[in-house]
């Protein structure tokens, strides 16, 4: 029998989701070693995390050019055979960066994960930072800096970080293009002595892992090394911020807008509720800004409202490229959709579609070994294990209109928010 493709099937909302815990084994060097078995897939992924984002850096760039040149020459292999050994077999090598950490991974078939440990060792342990190859890296690297400096979103986001932060502050600051020029690989030499070591490593492998693949692992991150001069955690400097940052492009076909406020880190009790209400106002497609700014007044093909979690910090982020004559009408807007959370409830159709598609995030990054690695290395870095995720389902299930009603009396209060605006200034 045929399905009648004119009924939409029944949505089914699961009742409750598993979330595999990570097992926690110890190497000699105090390297914690977190494993998620998933038998189903015949696939490891192997990622080091370390203490060695941006705000660690005492010169400008030095972070990112460390984590990036890794993988630009060891004191075995020279880049083109690093590559080499990637392709032949067919390992995937990524590395990451944000403010706070760099993450190393590697995919791979089981029977090659000691092809995968030994490209992790020697981009980890014996990197060359060899300085013509820096000189052409930075030459490329401020290029790109400067080119993506001339799109209104990049910039607007640089000054929504400025203003939200201060221009001094770790997780406020940028650089000029030109500061490239003095990187040295003596630079990239300390940095990589200060934060890529023991002290400031965690590791998690997920996949079809077997006791065989942990004894291994377990010996590469042995080599890592360890010493007492770790690196140092000092206290974050006070925030400056400044309510409105503007860079006037009279040109410009567009403005980019950033608005948002300072809040909490994940840990906040509130934390979850204001993911559900930032999901509300800009968080999917058929969202109240959405609605607003681009079905009914056509200003922006997408605008999006998302909460950011920092190791230190965490706020509320609203991003949009509008078209350059509507401006002022979109701040209004914004505010307009603001005031509608604080003032009236959420429809329970409104809100059961935000739980369906809020849920369906969850299932959807938990369906395979990759994205449930991913939940569990920010688990860690925020001081939980994966039952956390559990928490967050309920809460998504359990929200009423009057919850929602009362995190946007409290947290979306105009006189907190700080914009920003590169382009037509109203």
């Amino acid at each position: 029998m045929k399905p009648n493709r004119e009924i939409q099937p029944p949505l089914t909302i699961p009742s409750e989701i598993r979330v595999p815990l990570a097992e926690k084994v110890n190497s000699e060097h105090g390297i914690d070693l977190y494993q998620i078995c998933i038998e189903d897939h015949n696939v490891l992924r192997v990622s080091l995390v370390f203490n060695a984002g941006v705000k660690f850096q005492q010169h400008p760039f030095e972070a990112s050019s460390t984590l990036n040149m890794l993988s630009e020459g060891t004191q075995k292999y020279s880049a083109e055979e690093l590559a080499e050994i990637q392709d032949y077999y067919g390992l995937n090598y990524e590395a990451s960066m944000d403010r706070d950490y760099s993450v190393i991974s590697v995919c791979t078939l089981p029977k090659f994960l000691d092809k995968a440990l030994e490209l992790i060792e020697q981009m980890v342990i014996y990197p060359k930072f060899d300085q013509s190859d820096l000189d052409r890296y930075a030459a490329k690297r401020k290029q790109q800096i400067q080119i993506r400096r001339q799109k209104g979103a990049f910039r607007a986001q640089e000054l929504f970080a400025e203003a939200l932060f201060g221009k001094n502050h770790p997780y406020g600051c940028s650089y000029e293009a030109e500061l490239y020029d003095k990187l040295n690989s003596e630079m990239l030499v300390e940095f990589h002595r200060r934060h890529y070591i023991a002290q400031e490593c965690f590791a998690v492998c997920s996949g079809n892992v077997k006791p065989e693949h942990t004894t291994h692992i377990l010996e590469l991150l042995n080599k890592i090394p360890s010493h007492r001069c770790a690196a140092e955690h000092s206290v974050m400097p006070e925030i400056v911020q400044t309510k409105l940052l503007t860079e006037s492009r009279p040109e410009a076909l567009q403005s980019a807008i950033r608005m948002g406020r300072m809040l909490f880190t994940r840990n906040h009790s509130d934390f979850n509720g204001m993911q559900i209400v930032s999901t509300i106002l800009g968080g999917y497609f058929g969202s109240r800004l959405i609605s607003n700014l681009r079905e009914e007044r056509g200003y922006t093909y997408g605008i999006f409202s998302t909460m950011v979690n920092l190791a230190h910090n965490g706020y509320l982020a609203i991003s949009t490229e509008v078209a350059a004559e509507a401006t002022e009408d979109s701040l209004t807007q914004i505010r307009y959709e603001m005031s509608r959370l604080r003032e009236e409830l959420v429809s329970e159709q409104e809100l059961t579609a935000v739980k369906n598609i809020m849920i369906g995030d969850i299932m959807r990054i938990l369906d395979g070994p990759f994205g449930i690695a991913d939940v569990t290395i920010e688990n860690i870095q925020n001081g939980n294990d994966n039952s956390s995720v559990i928490k967050f389902f309920e809460e998504i299930k359990n929200i009423t209109p009057e919850r929602v009603r009362d995190l946007a009396r409290k947290y979306l209060t105009e006189e907190d928010f700080i914009t920003t605006i590169v382009g037509r200034i109203p």
